[in-house]
């Protein structure tokens, strides 16, 4: 009989060890962050400072921005420190508060990208009526309510996974604290709960990622009966950015949370997880701004306008 731990810390085992090539990789993976991190802040900032995105759609961007930063914020810290100190316990407090902010975030930005899909519909079926169909008010409860359904659901499992009893060593193979892990080294049948997650997981992607399908359905019709070339080709740079990032996260997703178990090897979660949570983050603000031209005329009219300021300021300087 396996004999519970008398201590309620987890012990992240981590991504890496210390060998010299996992050494280069620990300092590309911070470097990956480090660029994630800047270029979804840059996003955030183009948004807010360029009246002319200042729009639902990219009101939207904006906000998946902020949910890429936290997400990355969420598990990438507490592993590089854990790989540079040596420590690598986590509270039991710790490990429910990762659970929590990580389904919050992600389970928000699954219904976030579906509201992205419902803009672009909108944007691109009924152009004279979409002022009516994604008025700012509409816009400002679809996000409200993708972070509220991403709370509820972060709420839950992180309760329900931190009510079992817990056994052995209480060693994680994993670098952050997930359900689908944690659940593993529980002392208690957990069954009940992995199949109420499964149907859970199947409200939270397949749902969204339904109505995704069907709204990119409904544009591609309407983009096939567009007479002007100009207007088709603006279509499908726009849309197609959404969809390459809605393939990347939904396919991560569905793949960590609705595989069976026994298509799961032992490093199988380490480095899917490492996939949505880190590598996704880096990749949407590349992809929006190398296909968006409004968002790269944006980051140009920024840039020009930091170098007219620095001129005015050495003029200023030499004056004096």
């Amino acid at each position: 009989m396996e004999m519970r731990n008398t201590t309620s810390d987890f012990i992240l085992l981590g991504l890496f060890n210390h060998s010299t090539a996992h050494q280069v990789l620990f300092m590309m993976l911070l470097a990956i962050v480090l660029t994630s991190l800047f270029g979804n802040a840059l996003m955030i900032l183009l948004i807010h400072r360029d009246r002319r995105l200042h729009t639902p759609m990219y009101f939207l961007l904006s906000q998946l921005s902020l949910m890429d930063m936290m997400l990355v914020s969420t598990t990438v810290p507490k592993m590089a420190a854990d790989y540079l100190t040596g420590n690598k316990a986590i509270s039991r407090a710790g490990c429910g508060a990762q659970i929590f902010f990580l389904l919050t975030l992600a389970g928000g930005e699954c219904f976030l990208l579906a509201a992205m899909a419902y803009d672009r519909c909108a944007a691109v079926c009924h152009p004279l009526r979409y002022p009516m169909l994604m008025s700012w008010q509409l816009c400002l409860r679809m996000t409200m309510s993708c972070w509220l359904l991403g709370a509820a659901d972060g709420l839950l499992q992180a309760a329900a996974s931190l009510s079992f009893p817990y056994c052995g060593a209480h060693q994680l193979n994993h670098f952050f604290c997930e359900a689908p892990v944690l659940v593993r080294l529980a002392c208690a049948d957990t069954s009940v709960f992995e199949n109420a997650m499964y149907i859970c997981c199947v409200l939270m992607l397949l749902v969204p990622l339904s109505l995704i399908l069907s709204s990119y359905g409904l544009i591609l019709a309407a983009v096939l009966h567009m007479r002007s070339t100009e207007a088709r080709k603006k279509a499908f740079a726009t849309c197609s950015s959404h969809v390459a990032v809605v393939g990347l996260f939904y396919g991560a997703a569905i793949f960590t949370y609705m595989r069976p178990k026994s298509h799961r090897s032992t490093n199988y979660y380490k480095v899917v997880s490492a996939f949505y949570t880190v590598f996704t983050p880096l990749l949407n603000p590349l992809i929006y701004s190398v296909r968006n031209s409004e968002v790269k005329g944006a980051l140009k009219r920024w840039l020009g306008t930091c170098v007219n300021i620095k001129h005015q300021q050495n003029e200023a300087h030499r004056s004096r």
